[in-house]
């Protein structure tokens, strides 16, 4: 009995030894970072969502709040500092576990039309404010992948970064042979720390879900866990930059910046420096002369290239990581952060063509028959107006969306609209094919740069995206077609589609002329 009782003393002194030697060894490699460790970052993810909850059962679950008109201005408004209450506290969380905290925020700040406007507008704040790390670490990081000291490699490293993102951040170098390169480095825990922080949110998200039917996220948790590997691995980013300079070098106007694979890691990425002012930085483009309504063209004809010619699609077109830059009476946009591609197969982007397509020509037995090809079933109508951004009012009204122009108010009733529907949005989401999911943040944060630009009452992007969907689509029928005339009768199809497609631009850009509504 003794011995027994004396082995079980060895072995829980043993383990709580070990658990000790572990913590310390995570503090250390993390610089003694007491929010790297998982324990620590789980209580604080778990303490953020007790918050959450009990305020929302507080004040906006309780019985004679249920009961009350819930399209009155009083529930309404009350639902509305509910939202913002909640917002600020995982804006908070964000900003204290870092890392994939931050991705994820970043991600909700992105959902413009499909998540409650306080938890959009407070996350936004990520996209050009995420934590930055210390030039300490930076150099840490850079003198253990790199193999040398910082100063072997570069003349100057400016101390203050360019830019800083959740995973990463980047800073302004000057190598010793004179050349100016952007230095991107992985913030030194971001990778120990992204296993545990997922199983964290796939954790608490589960319990959220059963207390908050509305709030269903599981569809976010999972596509971060499968991107989030390939955005930590920069050589991934660098083969993503090249291949997309590849298959767009025939717009002359576009720029992706190259790739110095020598000084390159999977934590290190070394690239051409380029200049230019962020895509949604209207006095920069006004002041250079910039053709807005031709940015916004430029926009949709490059990502309806990536999405319907070859199924490789930029997906974090947040404005930081597109740039314009004005040269010799023109401009050209600046393609940064290739870290995340939606890679599409070529059924579904048959799929998604008909989808626009059908939408456009409100051809109501086709939209629902693609929404079920895709998953949605009966949601069909919802998933129109995620997909354009447009009412359902408008996609089905006299002409559909290529013929009416988005009120100036639209935007603003769609959102009102989405705490109504959240549960619906939230079935669309858990059901539509995977592929769609990276494409609706990247339509949302396009839309959110046309409506900057002020630009989306022209429809620019959206006419193009919709020339290249008839492009699309009628190949595809040509390669079907069983010989030449039914070949030259979809060619005549095709021509007559893109002539009204153009008929339509040109009464848009003369009724803006004359200043009609």
């Amino acid at each position: 009995m003794f011995r027994g009782i004396k082995w079980k003393k060895i072995l829980k002194l043993s383990a709580y030894g070990g658990a000790g030697v572990g913590l310390i060894s995570s503090l250390h490699a993390n610089n003694y970072d007491v929010t790297s460790v998982g324990i620590v970052r789980f209580a604080n993810a778990a303490k953020a969502v007790l918050d959450i909850s009990v305020y929302y059962k507080k004040n906006l679950y309780k019985t004679e709040v249920k009961l009350m008109d819930q399209e009155s201005e009083e529930y309404l408004k009350l639902k509305s500092e509910v939202h913002q209450w909640g917002a600020e506290r995982l804006l908070k969380l964000c900003c204290l576990n870092k890392g994939v905290f931050i991705k994820v925020g970043q991600h909700i700040g992105a959902l413009d039309y499909l998540l409650p406007v306080e938890y959009v507008n407070t996350m936004k704040v990520l996209h050009s404010k995420a934590p930055k790390s210390s030039l300490k670490d930076v150099y840490t990081v850079l003198r253990q992948d790199l193999g040398k000291e910082p100063e072997e490699i570069f003349k100057s490293i400016d101390p203050e970064p360019l830019g800083t993102a959740s995973l990463a951040q980047v800073h302004k170098a000057v190598l010793h042979d004179g050349r100016t390169v952007a230095v991107k480095v992985q913030h030194a825990s971001v990778r120990g720390n992204s296993i545990v922080d997922l199983k964290t949110m796939e954790f608490l998200v589960s319990i959220v879900s059963r207390l908050f039917p509305d709030f269903r996220f599981e569809w976010l948790v999972k596509e971060t866990k499968r991107n989030i590997p390939l955005e930590l691995d920069f050589h991934n980013e660098g083969k993503n930059a090249e291949k997309a300079d590849r298959i767009l070098v025939h717009f002359p106007w576009l720029f992706v910046p190259k790739i110095y694979w020598n000084l390159t890691t999977p934590r290190v990425l070394t690239m051409e420096f380029v200049e230019g002012g962020q895509i949604n930085d209207v006095e920069y483009i006004e002041k250079s002369k910039i053709n807005k309504v031709q940015l916004s063209s430029r926009l949709g004809d490059m990502y309806s290239e990536m999405i319907f010619k070859h199924g490789f699609v930029h997906a974090d077109p947040h404005p930081g990581n597109i740039l314009v830059q004005a040269c010799n009476n023109d401009f050209r946009i600046i393609l940064l952060d290739h870290g995340l591609y939606a890679e599409l197969e070529p059924k579904f982007r048959r799929q998604y063509a008909r989808l626009w397509l059908s939408i456009m020509n409100f051809d109501m037995p086709a939209i629902k028959q693609v929404a079920n090809d895709l998953g949605v079933g009966d949601l069909y109508w919802l998933l129109s107006c995620m997909v354009t951004g447009r009412t359902w009012e408008s996609i089905s009204g006299a002409g559909g969306i290529t013929k009416s122009k988005p009120g100036a108010d639209e935007k603003k009733v769609f959102q009102q609209r989405i705490p109504q529907f959240l549960p619906h949005i939230n079935a669309v989401l858990s059901r539509v094919d995977r592929q769609m999911l990276l494409l609706f943040k990247t339509n949302d944060l396009l839309r959110g740069i046309e409506h900057t630009l002020k630009t989306h009452g022209r429809r620019a992007a959206l006419l193009t995206m919709a020339a290249r969907c008839v492009q699309a689509e009628y190949s595809e029928q040509r390669r079907e077609a069983l010989g030449t005339l039914q070949r030259n009768a979809i060619i005549i199809c095709e021509v007559w589609t893109l002539f009204k497609l153009k008929i339509w631009y040109l009464m848009l850009s003369i009724t803006d002329i004359l200043g009609f509504a």
